[in-house]
């Protein structure tokens, strides 16, 4: 079991860090993230049967960690929100401020608008982006990860890249209004 989990570590470490990254947007929180998935890999792998690839069994094992964060972290934010904070004696936390070669991407002008166009999409439509172009998951692997039929993966991708197109017009049009200006 040591070898047959540490090939799947040494083959898919690297993808399902980036796949979180891109759904979380925090190189720490995938981190841990990423450690889940292997610890849930871990716990049932016994229980694996093979219906579906490994790597379409570990990524939608990695998009049930990365959405379960995601929902647990918006309970949070309004739990906090009808609350008044002591702000005087927080301590800050020091952060490794050095960027990761995803980070640095992200941060050309060209793919922060896409980026922005993707958070304009559904939360399906954003998946769908992610697995497809970022990920390189064929429809049929998508499809398993999502629990989806292909038919709904190739009509949620025809969606998402109209409505990614549309997102980047607007944006275009508006920077064009402000640089006339």
């Amino acid at each position: 079991m040591r070898e047959e989990f540490e090939r799947l570590y040494e083959t898919y470490h690297h993808k399902l860090f980036n796949y979180i990254f891109y759904m979380v947007r925090s190189r720490e929180v995938a981190e841990e993230l990423v450690q889940e998935v292997y610890i849930k890999v871990l716990n049932s792998y016994e229980n694996y049967e093979g219906r579906s690839s490994e790597k379409t069994w570990l990524y939608s094992v990695a998009k049930h960690v990365g959405i379960d964060w995601i929902r647990k972290q918006s309970r949070q934010k309004r739990k906090w929100e009808g609350q008044e904070f002591e702000w005087s004696e927080r301590e800050f936390e020091v952060y490794d401020l050095a960027p990761l070669p995803e980070e640095i991407l992200v941060q050309k002008d060209e793919m922060q608008q896409v980026y922005k166009s993707l958070a304009k999409c559904t939360e399906d439509q954003q998946q769908v982006i992610l697995l497809r172009y970022i990920e390189s998951l064929s429809i049929t692997e998508t499809a398993e990860v999502l629990s989806w039929t292909e038919s709904k993966v190739k009509t949620t991708q025809h969606r998402a890249l109209k409505a990614l197109k549309k997102y980047a017009e607007d944006s275009d049009i508006e920077h064009e209004k402000e640089v006339s200006q």
